[in-house]
């Protein structure tokens, strides 16, 4: 590790301790020419994830996009904060442990219907008929009858 103030590129850890809730490592350090103490944090490195859109396009995937779309489904409705965080975080850790880098955005919208399914059929089927695009008041009804039919 370079010294901030010398540009050394030897120094000795003096402490090291966990943070961020185990996410990251707090190392202070020692240079060892000009002996000035530094601090520097360890994390895991996180490799982008591509998100595919329905029209072939590109894009970084955005934690905070999901939790709207499933905030605005769940407008409304008794379904904390924490449940939509939990949610997100699930398909967060399945999909960064996929191999895939590049996911399509059905794939993950079929991740939140499931989840929501349930959690919330109202929200459930909120998100449906935007994901999916119901066209008339038919669709939303074969929607609601596979719900019925499932219970």
């Amino acid at each position: 590790m370079k010294c901030p103030f010398c540009d050394y590129y030897e120094s000795k850890v003096i402490d090291s301790r966990p943070t961020d809730e185990g996410q990251a490592i707090r190392r202070r350090r020692e240079c060892i020419k000009c002996s000035k103490r530094f601090t520097t944090y360890e994390k895991i490195e996180k490799m982008p994830l591509i998100i595919i859109k329905k029209d072939g396009t590109r894009e970084a995937y955005d934690r905070n996009k999901l939790i709207n779309g499933i905030l605005k489904s769940c407008e409304k409705r008794p379904v904390p904060l924490s449940t939509i965080e939990g949610i997100v975080d699930e398909i967060e850790k399945e999909l960064y442990n996929s191999l895939d880098k590049e996911i399509t955005s059905q794939y993950i919208g079929e991740m939140v219907m499931n989840k929501l399914k349930n959690i919330d059929e109202v929200a459930y089927v909120r998100f449906a008929s935007v994901y999916r695009q119901f066209k008339d008041l038919n669709t939303f009804m074969e929607e609601l009858k596979k719900i019925l039919d499932e219970k």
